[in-house]
């Protein structure tokens, strides 16, 4: 497989599929599995709403970046988040942000990671067209899992169920990111 070029410390794993595939789901298991194992895990999440914003209208942080502050911090006792206006995003302005992290999970950005073949997927079907759209689209495939079993005679990929064996793909994960460490 290609290594990535973005962080070599870092492995980063594009999760892909439709809307309400179980992405969210498979990220979550995987997380859980391979931080208990003590990897330092970052998520990346693309929200396709243009109009989403995580600042709320009125508020202060609002305010400095309306202002035109371009880089907004706002601090609590336990959370700190950075807010940063931007056009657009590369890839590498999101994993810029996952520094440290040893395993990085993409969720969504199909258009970003379908170029990328630097970053391997695990892909969420729910359908045969799932499948074969990923077979196209989004090299190099890790595994499959999601609703939908494709049959490996035909994608030469291995399938796994993330709800019932959710360690098999943390360790599919895993056996990259050590080699890493």
């Amino acid at each position: 497989m290609t290594p990535n070029r973005y962080d070599q410390a870092a492995t980063i794993i594009g999760v892909v599929g439709g809307k309400k595939s179980g992405k969210t789901t498979t990220i979550e298991i995987l997380t859980k599995e391979l931080s208990g194992k003590g990897y330092k895990v970052a998520v990346a999440k693309h929200i396709p709403d243009l109009n989403f914003t995580i600042d709320t209208e009125g508020k202060d942080t609002w305010r400095y970046a309306r202002s035109g502050a371009k880089t907004v911090v706002a601090a609590s006792a336990g959370e700190i988040v950075t807010i940063e206006k931007t056009r657009s995003l590369s890839l590498r302005d999101i994993l810029e942000r996952c520094r440290g992290s040893e395993v990085v999970f993409l969720e969504g950005f199909r258009t970003l990671v379908a170029l990328d073949k630097s970053v391997r997927k695990i892909v969420v079907a729910k359908s045969g067209q799932d499948v074969e759209e990923a077979m196209e689209k989004f090299q190099p495939i890790l595994v499959f899992t999601g609703p939908y079993k494709p049959q490996k005679e035909s994608t030469k990929i291995p399938y796994i169920d993330v709800l019932k064996h959710g360690n098999k793909i943390a360790n599919l994960v895993e056996k990259i990111a050590r080699k890493k460490r």
